[in-house]
């Protein structure tokens, strides 16, 4: 439960962002980075720096784009301790340009997600953030999805070709088991020579924490998790479970429980996430939870069954 290489990053602001369009207030934002400053967590993601031309502004929030005075807002006034701010760039929705040289930024880190049939792209990005002064990763998405020679030779290019400090398996669709989660942090090891291992979860299937602590007994050192599992769908290994399990004396989980109590809950007026059937159908199946956000958005969304037929069926898979 304790190494000194462990890092710890708290995605609420980024993957939380995906159940409301990044449409926190600016209060909230902050209340969140204090937290999990005072908390000793080592990062604290605050939403993507994706390109104004693919996503219209008018229809996102703030934390879309985590343009740098916004930031700066953010962080005004607050003392860090030793937490740095990442920003999530997509492979395929930002652009090299829209990341500033690091003197220039209260960011300290770029995570550049991925599909696989992506990873030039990613390359590029990480390359771009690395030469500006910043620190790296590479997330690869929808990891249930992607299988040899081509996840292979992404990694191998990986490897080969940037400064990345991790490489992720991000089970987007809530998936994976435990078997799988050492399966693919060993067939990382194999290729990932020179950076380290992360692990990023989905809840579909109520094992986003134990998948987690799979990938901690495996050697995965950078651990992604949000304030009471907030996130798309499902949600995420929720944080609070993470820092109790890590029992590593940096972390102090009271902040933590205070603004997860002030911020976090009252969302649950706003934002639906958490284990449903729905979300846990999606999972079982390894399918996108999207089709499951549109049913539960439906007058028929507890009609598990109708679901079930439904996405089974787009599947041709028969009853």
């Amino acid at each position: 439960m304790f190494r000194p290489e462990i890092k710890v990053i708290d995605c609420t602001i980024r993957d939380g962002g995906l159940a409301n369009d990044s449409k926190f207030e600016l209060d909230m934002v902050r209340n969140v980075y204090r937290a999990i400053c005072a908390a000793g967590v080592d990062y604290v993601e605050l939403g993507y720096r994706n390109s104004k031309e693919m996503f219209p502004p008018s229809e996102y929030g703030l934390w879309r784009f985590c343009d740098e005075d916004v930031l700066q807002k953010v962080v005004e006034g607050i003392d860090p301790g030793g937490t740095k701010i990442t920003v999530m760039q997509d492979a395929h929705k930002a652009k090299a340009e829209d990341v500033l040289e690091r003197d220039q930024s209260v960011v300290d880190m770029i995570r550049v997600a991925t599909y696989v049939k992506d990873v030039d792209k990613a390359i590029a990005l990480a390359q771009n953030a690395t030469q500006k002064g910043y620190d790296c990763t590479i997330n690869i998405m929808a990891i249930s999805h992607e299988s040899s020679p081509f996840l292979d030779e992404a990694l191998q290019q990986i490897e080969e070709e940037t400064e990345a400090k991790a490489v992720y398996v991000v089970d987007s669709f809530g998936a994976l088991y435990s078997e799988k989660v050492h399966f693919l942090v060993a067939k990382y090891q194999q290729y990932i020579k020179t950076k380290e291992i992360g692990v990023h979860f989905h809840n579909n299937q109520q094992l986003a924490f134990a998948n987690t602590i799979e990938g901690i007994i495996k050697g995965a050192n950078y651990l992604d998790g949000t304030l009471f599992g907030l996130g798309r769908g499902a949600g995420n290994c929720p944080l609070e479970l993470l820092l109790a399990f890590l029992k590593n004396p940096k972390f102090d989980v009271l902040p933590v429980l205070k603004v997860i109590g002030e911020s976090i809950i009252p969302l649950r007026q706003e934002i639906e996430w958490g284990y449903t059937i729905p979300y846990m159908l999606t999972g079982v199946l390894d399918q996108h939870p999207l089709a499951a956000m549109k049913w539960l958005g439906t007058d028929k969304r507890d009609d598990y069954l109708a679901f079930y037929r439904e996405i089974t069926e787009a599947m041709g898979v028969a009853d």
